[in-house]
């Protein structure tokens, strides 16, 4: 898992600096190393040409378990977690793209791998382990073609593996990214999963692998098209209206970020990097029925079936 998240990262950032051209903006690296034990590298991009604002982030950790963060887990009813003291281990990648132009979508993944094992115990024996993750696709404008072909590709990948994965994850996904308080969801979808433990877990680990690869068949043929398409002011301020949505979801109602920001040593630029550059919020703002972005909303109010 700690090799399948950096060559990732590696595979991803090469596709984006690709897609920034040779004049474009280049990830700055941030490595670190985490006192109570694990490494990461952040790859952070801002102004670029084609971006605002991307993060390709990987963490892989192996500390003792706080016991706020299993108190989490034992409130989420994960079975056979008691107060420990426990070690865990942690790999994972967790990337978020937000281009200039309102006609490209934002884009979002993650997928890791989480075990505990009894302090000075044998990690061939864990306590409890599962992988999580997913992808989803944000336009601030919707095409319709761009949304089946973001679920086709990943719909193939989980086909590979389990012929029920893709409608359950993909009806997950619309559940879980849902802005409760604005009646919304964040985006089109696309598929999430977490606690998944129900199999071998190199069979897990095989389909997070083919998931994981193919984020940039999903989103770099929808950016191509979409990243020189003209637009208006009035375009990019519905943008940052979207993306003051995207930041509501995030800080009010990702797991993601709570699990983080209980971890000890926590590194907040990291955790906080999936949000925009900029976002507006506007009071009572609601789009004139007809338009293009009231075709949004409705399909964020009530998600389809893309494939």
């Amino acid at each position: 898992m700690a090799d399948f998240v950096q060559n990732l990262q590696s595979e991803i950032t090469a596709a984006v600096e690709e897609a920034e051209g040779p004049d474009g903006g280049r990830f700055f690296r941030d490595s670190w190393v985490r006192k109570e034990g694990g490494v990461g590298i952040s790859c952070i991009m801002q102004d670029g040409k084609v971006f605002e604002k991307a993060g390709v982030n990987i963490s892989i950790i192996a500390s003792k378990a706080p016991e706020q963060m299993l108190a989490h887990m034992r409130a989420r009813k994960r079975e056979g977690i008691d107060k420990g003291p426990y070690n865990m281990f942690v790999a994972g990648i967790s990337l978020v793209l937000h281009p200039h132009n309102p006609m490209a979508p934002t884009v979002h993944a993650n997928y890791r791998y989480f075990e505990l094992v009894e302090e000075g115990g044998d990690h061939t024996k864990p306590v409890a382990w599962w992988f999580g993750g997913g992808c989803d696709l944000t336009p601030s404008y919707l095409f319709e073609e761009d949304a089946v072909h973001f679920h086709k590709v990943i719909k193939q990948a989980c086909d590979k593996h389990d012929a029920g994965y893709y409608p359950k994850f993909k009806k997950w996904c619309d559940e879980y990214f849902d802005v409760k308080h604005r009646g919304e969801r964040r985006g089109i979808g696309g598929i999430f999963f977490d606690d998944l433990e129900n199999k071998d877990p190199n069979e897990i680990f095989e389909f997070v692998h083919d998931c994981g690869h193919s984020f940039v068949e999903q989103y770099m043929p929808i950016l191509e098209k979409r990243k020189d398409l003209p637009y208006t002011e009035e375009n990019k301020r519905w943008q940052q209206m979207r993306r003051g949505r995207y930041v509501e979801f995030n800080l009010v109602h990702d797991r993601g970020t709570k699990f983080g920001l209980a971890t000890p040593g926590v590194r907040i630029e990291s955790v906080l990097m999936s949000l925009p550059l900029k976002a507006r919020w506007e009071y009572g703002h609601t789009p004139e029925p007809g338009t293009p972005e009231a075709k949004l909303l409705e399909v964020l109010k009530n998600p389809k079936d893309w494939v």
